[in-house]
């Protein structure tokens, strides 16, 4: 009886050995990677090439995170808090790296594999991967905001707030299409607003080793420039509950003369309103001050290797793969995300594709980020809850409430995410 209850059990227990192994019974690993959901069919593709060049030794997994970024953030934090070892690749927005690599739920990224990281790719995007001196994911792509306005209202586009502020006025008084679009809901939409000018007057939210707010001056110079516009004509009047894609709908409607937006606003604009899109032209964001460019906030995502994953070497080399030369250009041509490959941006088909390539580039190469923190959420928490809506803002007083309470989030006081 004894031998024909051991006859029964090896069955059952080579199957479950094989399971444990791949996922697939075949002995492949299976590398799962978490990123947001895309519509467009890049991310599946490059998972599908990366493990086609694998010959067999992987198989890439993508799985889809939430579509708001807060419940994308909320899934890893949850799972990688509980050592989740089903977690290989993690596509991180550009805010979170240092929070996750302060958790120690990220490696960090050396030796060959740093190199092949850090080769060719833009530097500012490869601030957002950085905490402490140290690379902690690798950037997949990356987005920046520009001034996007109808050429038919406006023939030479303005270079600095005020000026596009009082081109607005005037089109009013010939009451024409006057309004320009811009995030000014209580989210991180105002936030990377407001990170923006600040950045562009010559300061920062946080000091160089981000234990302190820095704001001063520049931050009340930015949270004037906020107001100044809402109380102005020049203001939709929905801008306080506005974001992205509200202000695209209205650019598109031909209410507006002006939009500060990412790119996505230009094939939207050919497809939903062919008419206008032959006035639709782009210039570099507007300054704060003249003789100052603007630093415009840049986006994206940043790959990361899970500190639990059951394939480190593996999980570094796909990583790789995935934001190679072949599958940035994949997703910027099909899902409308921008390379971090400085060598894209001279390739003929993403120029084709993408005839602002090069104001692109200059505003990613003059960029800023958002502060690089642990306690990021908070940061922007106190920053949008502050200055909404932005015409009620009190530009000194608005900034010495940030101050005190960044202060207080900092030191893990006040504000909770």
């Amino acid at each position: 009886m004894r031998r024909l209850r051991m006859l029964a059990v090896l069955p059952l227990l080579a199957s479950t050995l094989a399971a444990c192994g791949s996922g697939e019974g075949s002995g492949r690993p299976t590398l799962n990677w978490y990123n947001f959901p895309d519509d467009s069919g890049a991310l599946q593709k490059a998972a599908d090439r990366c493990s086609q060049a694998s010959h067999g030794r992987y198989r890439i997994s993508y799985n889809k995170l939430p579509r708001a970024a807060d419940g994308q953030r909320q899934q890893l934090v949850r799972r990688l808090a509980a050592h989740d070892n089903a977690l290989d690749i993690l596509g991180l927005d550009v805010t979170w790296a240092a929070e996750f690599a302060e958790a120690r739920w990220i490696r960090e990224w050396t030796g060959a594999a740093k190199q092949q990281a850090t080769e060719g790719t833009l530097r500012v995007p490869l601030q957002t991967s950085t905490w402490k001196n140290k690379l902690y994911a690798v950037p997949y792509n990356t987005n920046t905001q520009l001034l996007w306005y109808r050429k038919d209202l406006v023939p030479t586009p303005p270079k600095t707030w005020a000026e596009m502020i009082g081109m607005a006025r005037n089109l009013a008084r010939q009451g024409k299409p006057h309004y320009v679009e811009i995030q000014g809901a209580q989210y991180e939409g105002l936030t990377v607003w407001f990170n923006t000018l600040i950045n562009s007057a010559g300061g920062s939210i946080l000091n160089p080793t981000a234990t302190k707010p820095s704001l001063g001056a520049p931050a009340v110079r930015a949270a004037t420039v906020m107001r100044n516009l809402a109380r102005s004509v020049a203001a939709d009047p929905s801008l306080s509950n506005q974001m992205e894609d509200q202000n695209r709908l209205a650019m598109e409607s031909g209410s507006a003369a002006f939009e500060l937006n990412y790119p996505f606003v230009y094939p939207s604009m050919k497809a939903n309103n062919p008419a206008l899109f032959k006035n639709f032209r782009w210039a570099p964001y507007p300054r704060v001050d003249a003789n100052r460019p603007a630093r415009p906030t840049i986006g994206g995502i940043d790959l990361a290797v899970s500190a639990y994953t059951r394939h480190p070497k593996l999980a570094f080399e796909a990583a790789l793969c995935l934001r190679n030369r072949e599958n940035q250009l994949t997703a910027a041509l099909v899902g409308g995300l921008p390379p971090t490959l400085r060598g894209l941006y001279d390739e003929p088909s993403f120029v084709k594709a993408y005839p602002f390539a090069k104001e692109v580039l200059t505003s990613l190469q003059l960029a800023s980020v958002r502060p690089l923190t642990p306690a990021y959420q908070n940061v922007s928490i106190a920053v949008s809850h502050t200055l909404s809506p932005p015409s009620g803002i009190k530009p000194v007083s608005s900034v010495r409430t940030i101050r005190d309470q960044i202060d207080d989030a900092l030191q893990s006081k006040g504000v909770i995410p």
